[in-house]
């Protein structure tokens, strides 16, 4: 397996994929923190998956229902890297309000508001250059007010947010 030992690891005791790619195979918890090898873990997004638009779309809003926002978040750089050209800033900026709520649900209070703001400000770019506020049925406004209202209350909190209780509602 080219250097590459049956568990996964190159001798330089990096995770790779069977493409020898890096790939970190350390099991994961729900909000995506690595957990020790060996341990049960969540099941993770698989990577570079091409998905349409409505089914990104509806998988991230199931895995952020679920309290799962750092695997929505990978759904979102798929179609971030898969998509059109003049959707990439859509859908990072939807990637950046999934890490914002992990971070927030993480306990990480300045981070989350920080890239909740972030994601919100690059929704709100991208819908006024393109003038679409509604793309495959996502509702913009109704997220980014989400996003900037989670913001101010996670700087007030005293803890992680639960993230399923605080997801958004990405159609309206």
């Amino acid at each position: 397996m080219n250097g590459t030992s049956q568990t996964g690891r190159d001798d330089g005791g990096r995770d790779r994929d069977a493409g020898g790619r890096a790939r970190n195979a350390r099991p994961r918890d729900g909000l995506g923190r690595p957990l020790p090898y060996g341990s049960p873990g969540v099941e993770r997004q698989p990577e570079g998956v091409v998905r349409t638009p409505g089914r990104s779309v509806s998988e991230a809003q199931a895995l952020l229902a679920a309290g799962r926002p750092f695997h929505a978040h990978e759904v979102f750089e798929d179609a971030w890297k898969s998509g059109p050209d003049e959707e990439r800033e859509l859908w990072r900026g939807l990637a950046q309000l999934a890490v914002g709520l992990t971070h927030a649900a993480r306990g990480n209070a300045t981070g989350g508001a920080r890239l909740l703001r972030r994601g919100a400000d690059a929704v709100e770019e991208w819908a006024a250059r393109t003038g679409r506020t509604r793309p495959h049925d996502l509702d913009l406004p109704g997220v980014r007010a989400w996003a900037r209202e989670l913001a101010g209350t996670v700087e007030q909190a005293q803890g992680p947010v639960d993230a399923a209780a605080v997801a958004p509602r990405l159609r309206g």
